[in-house]
């Protein structure tokens, strides 16, 4: 299971990294065909905005209180605090990862705004 944490931490960090948030394509390759999401501002997005101007903030971001739940044997949960350290916010944030082709993709996300201190069960 510890693998599994690194592996997971990893490909979070990697659609909050900033080199892949500077592109529509390269954001394109992570997220899942069907990949849909409800953001910390109440919008959503869905793959299909990827393939135009949809801009990303370049932020510097922090995860903490990483956890990881396996739903089946290709979708797993991911939960955990993002701190925006640009705009000084954080957010609860959680994931749904698809195993594609044997490769793991963004199907689902969503962000809810926090002080940063609270903390589920």
């Amino acid at each position: 299971m510890e693998n599994m944490h690194a592996q997971f931490l990893a490909l979070e960090n990697s659609h909050l990294a900033p080199d892949a948030r500077e592109s529509n394509r390269n954001m394109a390759e992570i997220l899942d065909d069907d990949f849909f999401e409800f953001g910390i501002s109440g919008g959503i997005c869905q793959h299909s905005d990827f393939d135009g101007g949809y801009e990303l903030s370049r932020d510097d971001y922090r995860i903490s209180r990483f956890e990881v739940k396996i739903l089946g044997p290709e979708a797993v949960l991911t939960v955990y605090l993002l701190e925006n350290r640009t705009a000084g916010t954080w957010s609860h944030r959680s994931s749904v990862w698809k195993k594609r082709h044997d490769r793991w993709k963004l199907f689902f996300h969503q962000g809810t705004k926090t002080d940063g201190f609270k903390k589920w069960e």
